[in-house]
């Protein structure tokens, strides 16, 4: 990783791709400081600090840099793109209408693209309105004339179209980034608003060893096992299975093609994060339509308090659902059906099996194992550093708990990857273009 940054430094035009994905994560970052107008934060920060729900809305405010807890301009920040993103990626499979239009190339994935933007509108405004009912309490009127009523509605109204003004600007940012800077723009803004908060975290905790120093062993004994965290996931993110595959020789008219062997990689964890995603949301939906529709009701409270996030019924169906959708994300990653007939027409089989529907089917079991280690992995890392975190955190008072989620691990790890893996080919692809110069 070092050395790719080191080389990318000295080609000219990447270098400058770097300096403004740099500049535009800079502004980015200065939004997330940028308060609104009439809300008191210290109530805010209450909410995120204690109550029903306080997990729940702590893994939100994970995802946007701190940014939600702090009521800043990006509270919102990339969370309804990401949403809707999510949607049509499962819409795509549902409606075959979008489904065709996913196959059509650059033009198909571009009104796709706008469609999800649409959609990534309507979510924000409906978040939006779920964020001012969570934070009712502590939004303050700014118009005179709202001093008589008993909820500044004028207020909530234009807080929301900040939230939803802050929320296009942060897509707009990640779309810049994508364009013109290197790497995914979205996945880099979600990627700094984690490190950011693990930074955060570590400077308050740092901060409190004056008063306590034994504080220190906590620390390090949190950054040993974030780094064997991380060292863990790079180590099963990268993990797959080759399965060999032979090509026959094939005479075409005075040439011989084929008579080459390759291989298929099949990946452990071929989901990434999706699995962890999906079902994060959908344990958290019924927390989030009764924090959206009844914050204040007392089956609210008895849900947040029983069944919310944080609780051993939360973590079990979390575990259910994340194999779940490691095997229904494999299966739309990976179709053993559609690779068996492409080796069977270019002329290739797998060494002792034979092609067709035995191919198939020995694709299929290979991916399921695969799949299952995955699913495992994903569902282990989804509990077992949230405990871990929890019982080093003094009772609460240095904050680990809430600085990295398992969703939050996985995205460092794979934006990291994923960026070292396009500085390689932007590097590569420099050189040849010197070279045909």
């Amino acid at each position: 990783m070092f050395e790719t940054l080191k080389n990318a430094f000295k080609t000219k035009e990447i270098r400058v791709k770097i300096f403004l994905t740099l500049a535009i994560l800079l502004v980015y970052r200065i939004g997330c400081y940028i308060p609104i107008p009439g809300i008191d934060v210290s109530v805010v920060e209450g909410l995120f600090s204690g109550g029903a729900g306080a997990d729940f809305l702590n893994i939100l405010s994970t995802l946007t840099g701190g940014s939600m807890q702090n009521a800043t301009l990006f509270s919102l920040g990339i969370l309804p793109f990401i949403n809707a993103f999510i949607i049509m990626q499962l819409l795509t499979i549902a409606i075959p209408s979008l489904e065709r239009l996913s196959k059509e190339g650059n033009e198909g994935r571009k009104k796709i693209m706008q469609i999800t933007r649409i959609f990534a509108l309507v979510l924000g405004v409906i978040q939006g309105i779920g964020i001012i009912i969570t934070w009712k309490s502590a939004i303050r009127g700014v118009f005179g004339f709202e001093s008589g009523w008993k909820y500044p509605y004028l207020t909530m109204a234009s807080i929301i179209i900040i939230l939803l003004a802050g929320s296009v600007m942060v897509m707009w940012l990640g779309e810049r980034i994508t364009e013109y800077g290197i790497g995914n723009g979205t996945s880099l803004i979600i990627f700094v608003g984690i490190i950011s908060g693990f930074g955060t975290t570590l400077a308050k905790s740092f901060a409190m060893v004056g008063e306590q120093w034994t504080y220190i062993w906590n620390i390090i004994g949190f950054i040993l096992i974030v780094c064997a965290i991380f060292l863990f996931i790079v180590f099963m993110d990268l993990s797959e299975r080759k399965v060999a595959v032979q090509y026959s020789k094939q005479v075409k008219g005075n040439k011989m093609y084929g008579g080459q062997t390759t291989h298929i990689p099949i990946r452990i964890n071929s989901g990434g994060v999706m699995p962890i995603i999906f079902a994060s949301s959908l344990v958290m939906f019924p927390q989030m339509i009764m924090a959206l529709f009844w914050p204040t009701s007392e089956a609210y409270y008895w849900y947040a308090t029983n069944m919310g996030s944080g609780t051993w019924p939360y973590y079990l169906f979390l575990f259910i659902f994340i194999i779940f959708f490691s095997y229904f994300y494999s299966m739309i990653q990976f179709n053993p059906d559609e690779v068996a007939k492409n080796i069977q027409q270019y002329g290739g089989f797998l060494p002792g099996i034979r092609a067709g529907k035995p191919t198939a089917d020995y694709l299929r079991k290979i991916n399921n194992r695969l799949t299952l280690i995955g699913a495992l992995f994903l569902a282990i890392l989804a509990l077992i550093p949230t405990f871990i975190f929890k019982a080093i955190d003094a009772n609460g008072a240095l904050g680990f708990g809430s600085a990295f989620s398992a969703t939050g691990l996985l995205i460092v790890v794979s934006v990291a990857l994923e960026l070292d893996k396009q500085l390689e080919s932007q590097i590569l692809m420099r050189h040849y273009k010197g070279f045909l110069k």
